[in-house]
């Protein structure tokens, strides 16, 4: 369990916010229930408050509303079946899943990339749903690569970066962020970039691994952040959000997630990536970029229910 540091916290926010996870609690009789997921947003740092929506309609409103707390377990890129379970209208979810109650008192999953155990701190009526905003009381977080859910299917990073290896031309950088900061390397002639490599016949998940390899960082990949294509060099450009371990690079140099840190950073296409990421982690609300070096649309993933 990680203590409840603000700046642990905030870059536990950062990194899984935009995951699927499992709502928990307990019934009036101390039993437990879940759903699942993806209206999972941090509140406030101070004190830490996340909040999560739940239909009127929902078999659970009645004892959610009732309950003293709740728990978010996000799940982890292995966990879709239990996304599925959870989702889907099951007598006993919870006997066909590894769980153990939190030190607050409600069910965590077993096995997820992270996990806030909250008191109940606010109810708010909105419409046809109910906003239940929780206090963390405990939580922790693994490297373990979140579980996505974006237009009606899941993305993992295995999936998305497998979908891709039958493509060619592709450029794939990694956009490795730590506590509030991103890598940039050596890009030649004293300009600077995310690390980068053009992908070759062992595809574009080996050449992401090789990419992240060459840091000296432990650090995997999380979710693709930008898809566009550079006409400038013909090719497709291809670029993985991935969260570092607490250690020095061998390679490059973590700079601050500002505008003023990427002066530096001569590709117009890179910087306004960049630029992209920097407003979006202050915010703690991602999308995907699609479109070219010069224009396109960045498409929210959803934070509707499943």
């Amino acid at each position: 369990m990680t203590s409840l540091d603000p700046r642990a916290l905030r870059n536990a926010f950062g990194t899984f916010m935009t995951g699927v996870t499992v709502v928990t609690s307990n019934d009036a009789n101390g039993h437990p229930l879940g759903f699942t997921a993806n209206s999972f947003t941090s509140v406030s740092l101070d004190p830490p408050l996340v909040l999560v929506c739940l239909a009127n309609s929902s078999t659970n409103y009645e004892s959610l509303i009732a309950a003293d707390g709740f728990a978010v377990s996000i799940l982890s890129e292995t966990q879709t079946e239990v996304s599925n379970t959870f989702a889907r209208p099951v007598d006993d979810r919870f006997a066909h899943v590894e769980w153990r109650l939190g030190p607050v008192g409600s069910p965590l999953i077993e096995g997820a990339s992270a996990w806030f155990d909250c008191a109940m701190h606010k109810i708010v009526d909105a419409g046809d749903h109910v906003i239940l905003i929780g206090e963390v009381k405990a939580f922790d977080n693994t490297p373990a690569p979140g579980l996505g859910y974006v237009r009606g299917a899941y993305v993992t990073p295995s999936t998305t970066a497998g979908a891709l290896t039958q493509d060619t031309g592709i450029i794939v950088s990694a956009l490795i962020e730590r506590a509030g900061q991103v890598l940039l390397v050596d890009a030649g002639d004293g300009a600077l970039a995310p690390p980068e490599a053009v992908v070759g016949s062992e595809g574009v998940s080996a050449a992401l691994d090789k990419l992240i390899e060459a840091t000296g960082l432990t650090a995997k990949p999380g979710f693709v952040y930008s898809v566009y294509e550079d006409a400038d060099r013909k090719r497709q450009h291809i670029a993985f959000l991935c969260q570092a371990a607490d250690e020095g690079p061998q390679k490059g140099t973590f700079v601050p997630l500002d505008d003023a840190s990427f002066g530096t950073v001569t590709d117009a296409a890179t910087r306004t990536m960049l630029e992209r990421l920097s407003e979006e982690s202050r915010l703690g609300d991602f999308g995907i970029y699609y479109g070219d070096q010069i224009s396109g649309e960045v498409r929210p993933i959803t934070r509707e229910g499943l």
